[in-house]
């Protein structure tokens, strides 16, 4: 241990010390960046860093108020990513009924029809991701992606992601997006995380988007 190796030396007692903070020190980034086929940046892409010491996992605690809302008939955001634990609100911003549901493995639940009032959060256990639809609008398609690491982030319209405040050491970087053709674990990538921010990029194969035709005409700003 330090302290017996260097007891009674104050000196190298403090350089001791500094060094093992600096092995868990915080602050670190990760910086991704995803084009597709074609060179467009990817937008709604999850991007998680897996860290090969399993101890920096133990203790976190997933955030708080966690919400998914439905506005104009669609949700937003459309992509969601979440800690395994999490609980998920699902408000209905709209004057019209929605009832939300999901048929994905890692999670089935089913908000039945509700406005104006707040539905029960739904907690989200297993790791994985999950299609969210509402039975009376076919085309709102969301997405929420559970993750078993705490160390996420989702790209923007640039197609760049930075994972924040990471603990320094070695991770395995991985890629979802729901256009994905490639296998989630076909995308990890080996990255070593330090003082300076790492940086790591895809080149991804999507499929076409699939969203189903806005059914009714306008009416006030929203759809009937």
């Amino acid at each position: 241990m330090i302290s017996d190796a260097l007891a009674g030396k104050p000196g190298l007692w403090a350089a001791g010390l500094l060094a093992l903070c600096a092995a868990h020190a915080t602050g670190a980034e990760i910086r991704a960046n995803l084009h597709d086929a074609h060179g467009r940046p990817v937008e709604d892409a999850v991007v998680l860093a897996m860290p090969r010491n399993r101890q920096l996992l133990e203790g976190v605690r997933p955030p708080g108020r966690i919400v998914i809302e439905q506005i104009d008939k669609e949700f937003v955001p459309y992509v969601k990513p979440v800690h395994v634990g999490s609980q998920v609100h699902f408000p209905n911003r709209d004057t019209v009924l929605h009832h939300v549901y999901s048929f994905s493995p890692a999670k089935r639940f089913e908000l039945p029809l509700y406005s104006g009032i707040e539905a029960a959060p739904i907690r989200f256990e297993q790791p994985g991701p999950v299609v969210i639809g509402c039975n009376i609008h076919d085309w709102m398609i969301g997405h929420v992606y559970i993750a078993d690491t705490p160390f996420f982030a989702k790209t923007g319209t640039d197609g760049k992601a930075v994972i924040e405040n990471l603990p320094t050491g070695d991770y395995v970087v991985r890629v979802w997006h729901p256009q994905m053709i490639i296998a989630e674990a076909a995308t990890e990538r080996p990255v070593a995380v330090g003082a300076r921010p790492a940086s790591v990029e895809w080149r991804l194969d999507l499929k076409p988007p699939f969203r189903i035709p806005r059914q009714g005409k306008k009416s006030g700003g929203g759809y009937r």
